[in-house]
């Protein structure tokens, strides 16, 4: 495959930066992206190579863009079935079984959503970097639910920035051991790696990790446990499970941030992506959608309301 090439021509009046020039001509890419290209030699300025991302332009300069294909990788696509719940030219919403990690990682070379994506669409290789093609947000390992994946990369920047804008309603449910302190609020403690062990997070001080933000409240509550619905405002790395566990309450089956004496039997944490509500590129008006709780979780959830 051979690099695409872009032809434009700087006609404003004004003095410009080259890297803000190109990503106003080429919206499929974020700036981060762009300034890649430069850095790498793949843009030219009056037949000249770029020299870099702040360059300024004169009226009347010929730039030319090359892009080079995906870089290959060793991601491998395998065909493992996927529930789509939504699939246009842009993007694909999937129902992301418990027990399935994202992406590939140490320890989780095969089976991941990424090899399955990529044997259902072999073109999102590359897609928003070659080692997480399409991949635009996450969900722990355990975790069921709702997950997006971009298609192309003006879709990938797209989704990004209403992550990044807080643009996106996201709504988890999740069975705690006991209760909140009150039946509705709002967490703000900040995450970080745990100082003590580096494989977990941790609520840290504010100098020592990064704003995280939950809103919750109460659907149900029973004997021994209680049906929260979460909306994360930020998305920080297990943020709703370290939220719950900050609040006494940690969710039920949780070997990691809950309790050592499992209160429920089930073989993961009751986390489920359940909603999210999100305007797609192209569209004006928020798309819904929703993925109805697995049957373990069901199961669980009926066993605890006859508790």
């Amino acid at each position: 495959m051979s690099d695409r090439v872009l032809n434009f021509r700087f006609n404003k009046t004004s003095s410009a930066r080259l890297d803000k020039f190109l990503v106003e001509s080429l919206p499929e890419f974020s700036r981060s992206r762009i300034q890649g290209l430069i850095a790498d030699g793949f843009v030219e300025v009056n037949g000249q190579t770029a020299r870099k991302a702040g360059q300024p332009l004169e009226a009347g300069a010929v730039l030319t863009v090359r892009i080079p294909p995906p870089i290959p990788t060793d991601l491998v696509p395998e065909q493992i079935p996927l529930d789509i719940v939504f699939e246009n030219d842009d993007l694909l919403v999937v129902n992301k079984p418990a027990g399935m990690v994202v992406h590939p990682a140490a320890g989780h070379a095969r089976g991941t959503l990424v090899n399955a994506v990529l044997g259902y669409d072999p073109e999102i290789e590359g897609i928003g970097g070659e080692e997480r093609p399409g991949v635009v947000h996450r969900l722990d390992k355990d975790t069921s639910g709702l997950i997006l994946l971009a298609k192309n990369e003006r879709a990938h920047r797209w989704l990004q920035d209403q992550f990044r804008l807080r643009k996106v309603e996201k709504t988890y449910l999740a069975l705690v051991d006991g209760k909140p302190p009150t039946p509705s609020g709002r967490v703000e403690a900040h995450i970080g790696r745990d100082p003590k062990n580096r494989k977990r997070m941790a609520v840290v001080s504010a100098n020592k990790g990064r704003e995280a933000i939950s809103e919750y409240k109460t659907l149900e509550s029973f004997k021994h446990h209680t049906l929260l619905e979460f909306h994360p405002l930020t998305g920080r790395t297990h943020q709703i499970r370290l939220h719950c566990a900050f609040l006494k309450c940690p969710i039920a089956g949780d070997e990691i941030y809950g309790r050592k004496n499992a209160t429920v039997q089930i073989n993961r944490h009751f986390l489920h992506a359940f909603k999210l509500k999100i305007t797609l590129p192209g569209e004006n008006a928020p798309r819904t959608f929703e993925s109805p709780l697995p049957s373990e979780l069901q199961k669980t959830l009926d066993e605890a309301r006859g508790a």
